[in-house]
C-alpha cells in the first residue's frame, strides 16, 4: 500500500490552559492512544506512572478524564508536536508527511508557560520551533515502551528536574 492508499491520521486536542506552567508535547499519538482517544493510553508507556510519581498522585489508577483534570490543575499541559501525519503502526521511525500542530499558538492558549519538554528524540527535532517562543525548552527521554535503555528511575530523575525547572 502506497502512501496516497493510507488515510491521514489526525492526533489529539491539547490539554492546556491559562494555568498550564509546563507542557509536555510528545510526537504524535501511538495506535493504542489514537484507539483510545487518550494521551499515553498504552499500558507499557510510563507517561502516567511517572508523572503520577512526581505530582504525588496514584494517575493510573484514575479514570483518563480525573488524570487530565489533575494534570491541568496542577500546571501541566500535553500536546502534541505533530497534528496529523501518515503511519503503519506506533513507531516515530514509520512517521511519515508530518504536519505541526499550531506550537506558536501555545502562549495564547497557556500566557504562565514558563517551560516546553519534548518527550523523546522524534518530538525534540521541532525544538527549533519551540525554542523560537522564547520559553525554555528541555528534551525528556521517552517514556516509551520502545525506550528500553532507560530504567524507569532513570527516566523519573530527569522528568523531576524538569518539572522542578517548571515550579510542579
Amino acid at each position: 500500500m502506497n502512501a496516497t492508499d493510507r488515510p491521514r491520521l489526525v492526533g489529539l486536542p491539547p490539554v492546556v490552559g491559562p494555568a498550564t506552567r509546563l507542557i509536555v508535547l510528545g510526537s504524535f499519538p501511538g495506535a493504542a492512544s489514537l484507539k483510545a482517544q487518550q494521551y499515553y493510553a498504552h499500558p507499557r508507556n510510563q507517561f502516567w506512572p511517572i508523572v503520577g510519581r512526581l505530582l504525588g498522585v496514584d494517575l493510573p489508577s484514575m479514570p483518563y478524564a480525573d488524570r487530565l483534570d489533575t494534570v491541568r490543575e496542577r500546571g501541566l499541559g500535553l500536546w502534541d508536536v505533530y497534528a496529523a501525519c501518515l503511519r503503519e503502526g506506533s513507531l516515530d521511525s514509520a512517521i511519515e508527511a508530518p504536519e505541526h500542530n499550531d506550537l506558536a499558538g501555545l502562549l495564547q492558549q497557556a500566557p504562565g508557560l514558563r517551560l516546553i519538554a519534548h518527550n523523546g528524540g522524534e518530538s525534540a527535532r521541532s525544538m527549533r520551533i519551540t525554542q523560537s517562543l522564547g520559553v525554555p525548552v528541555q528534551r525528556l527521554p521517552s517514556t516509551s515502551p520502545a525506550n528500553a535503555s532507560w530504567s524507569f528511575e532513570r527516566k523519573l530523575a530527569a522528568w523531576r528536574e524538569v518539572f522542578e525547572a517548571a515550579g510542579i
